[in-house]
């Protein structure tokens, strides 16, 4: 089990290929040189909702990605339980955690900023390539307190 593993309901069937994509996804989120290879866990006309910010697109996505690093030096995300909408379905619910660490703003931006925890919830629809059955997301929406990230 990795660090990126989530609690799955037990009675409630979910397609291994989306497990191992969502343990890929936050491990990716987590890297900050991953712009690229973040974006391409959404098909390309995707949209992704991060609080109130909502964008389309791989541009966007990379755009929002790279903004989501400017004040950050590292993260670490806890995707603690996931929720499927029913037997094999390709939409979910998540909950989990992320923790911060904060560039330090005081000496220009490097490390040793704070360390702050959110917790968080989101939700996504997956969906599956034809020949390659490569997962990607259609819509991700996160739900948390971006007040956080500004302390």
């Amino acid at each position: 089990m990795t660090s990126y593993a989530s609690q799955y309901p037990p009675s409630v069937p979910f397609d291994p290929a989306f497990k191992t994509f969502f343990e890929d996804f936050y491990r990716i989120s987590d890297d900050p040189e991953a712009h690229e290879i973040y974006a391409d866990q959404f098909t390309p006309d995707a949209t992704l909702v991060m609080a109130s910010k909502r964008v389309q697109g791989r541009d966007e996505i990379i755009a929002v990605r790279k903004a989501m690093w400017e004040k950050v030096a590292s993260r670490l995300h806890k995707p603690l339980k996931i929720f499927p909408y029913g037997p094999d379905s390709d939409q979910v619910m998540l909950h989990g955690s992320v923790a911060y660490g904060l560039k330090d703003n005081n000496n220009g931006g490097g490390d040793g900023g704070d360390n702050v925890s959110v917790e968080w919830a989101a939700y996504a629809h997956l969906v599956k390539g034809g020949d390659d059955g490569v997962v990607r997301m259609d819509f991700y929406q996160v739900y948390l307190d971006t007040a956080a990230q500004k302390r």
